[in-house]
């Protein structure tokens, strides 16, 4: 399928047979995706048609003037973001014809098993163990800032499973059920008062091969295919003009003629641009995820992303004075997800701190950058042949 005109008689065909004012919302979604409407670029009996990614948008605007429902895709965004096209790319057909539709509809949310507190900016070095055990592997370790563990039924795992080759080489990724014995999920309370992070641990949790993903030790290659996707999600996400955290400081300012002055209307000004400029890179960048897989240009999307979040934040933190010193609420909460606009100037400053270090800390992306779209040479690396046992930790 790759006519507009086609796809576009198709989705009001669907609305005509599924009226979104007349079916339930859970109905409506598991319908959109048996019907190929789901991500139009997935193949058929996936919740796709096999129909080039940017025709997505098709689909999207007859659905949201009709007023159909949505799948809530920040309460799913990892799954929906990070899982979804690793399973796409490396799962068996068992495996994405079980998982990826209520993935899709919002039916099971998904985490990420990846970071430990010993190995988060150099993922690599990460020490959670599987060891087989015939058809099932026991999984013992700990993971940490783990954003909707809470609430997960399944999770993307990386593990260690050979320590004699090097750390690179010997890890396997898994898709973990949290609901299994041995998952224990402990909140980790934030500087905004909620605990959206997570830590996890893992004691004998026995995951069947069959929820293998690509390889045994080729789990750092698949996690390439999730972490590429998820800098894209982060930074690449699709946003009106004014949207995100740049739409309240310009109301403020719009509103409240009280609190302008020269400096600040200069540093409002840049950044005001600044955003604009990285929403259409985030265009383009979603016009080139069109005609294949997302590279290691998304690392500078995301790097923009913390950036201008931190500094529009603490912008509108300065523009609201006194004012801006307030919090709503620090009541202890663990949330479905991260809202910026839905809070007050506090709460933006606050946990805007977080975006240069979720999805890869700025450090590390800036090296991404530099050798894998710039072409620097890279940095000396002394443990890079050297068997993940024999490393000093």
């Amino acid at each position: 399928m790759s006519d507009v005109g086609e796809l576009r008689e198709r989705t009001r065909e669907f609305l005509v047979a599924n009226p979104p004012e007349r079916t339930g919302r859970l109905d409506f979604l598991r319908a959109r995706f048996d019907a190929g409407l789901a991500w139009v670029h997935y193949p058929e009996g996936l919740g796709g048609l096999g129909a080039p990614r940017s025709l997505q948008a098709v689909v999207d605007a007859e659905l949201e003037a009709a007023g159909a429902p949505d799948n809530d895709p920040r309460r799913i965004g990892i799954g929906l973001g990070m899982a979804a096209p690793t399973i796409l790319q490396y799962g068996t057909e068992e495996q994405k014809r079980r998982l990826l539709r209520p993935l899709w509809t919002g039916e099971e949310v998904w985490c990420q098993l990846f970071s430990e507190p010993g190995a988060g900016s150099d993922l690599a070095a990460l020490g959670t163990r599987a060891v087989r055990e015939g058809e099932e592997w026991v999984v013992d370790g700990q993971k940490v800032w783990t954003s909707s563990a809470h609430l997960a039924r399944w999770a993307i795992l990386i593990a260690r499973t050979d320590p004699d080759v090097p750390k690179h080489q010997g890890i396997t990724y898994f898709v973990c059920d949290m609901t299994d014995p041995g998952v224990e999920v402990r909140p980790l309370r934030q500087i905004t008062g909620e605990a959206e992070f997570n830590e996890v641990f893992l004691t004998g949790v026995r995951i069947p091969d069959s929820r293998r993903l690509g390889a045994v030790g080729e789990g750092w290659r698949v996690a390439q295919t999730t972490l590429n996707n998820e800098r894209v999600a982060i930074g690449g996400m699709r946003l009106p003009r004014e949207g995100g955290m740049i739409g309240p400081v310009a109301a403020t300012w719009r509103q409240r003629p009280e609190v302008r002055t020269h400096d600040l209307h200069q540093r409002l000004l840049r950044l005001w641009v600044e955003a604009e400029v990285a929403r259409f890179t985030g265009e383009r960048l979603r016009q080139q995820l069109a005609a294949g897989q997302p590279g290691p240009e998304g690392a500078g999307m995301k790097l923009s992303f913390a950036r201008l979040n931190q500094e529009i934040s603490g912008l509108e933190v300065e523009l609201r004075g006194a004012e801006g010193l307030l919090y709503d609420d620090w009541t202890m909460r663990r949330p479905e997800l991260v809202d910026f606009t839905g809070r007050d100037a506090g709460y933006r400053y606050l946990r805007a701190k977080g975006n240069s270090i979720e999805g890869g800390t700025s450090e590390v992306l800036l090296n991404i950058v530099a050798e894998r779209v710039l072409g620097l040479p890279a940095e000396p690396r002394t443990d890079k042949d050297v068997a993940w046992k024999d490393l000093a930790r």
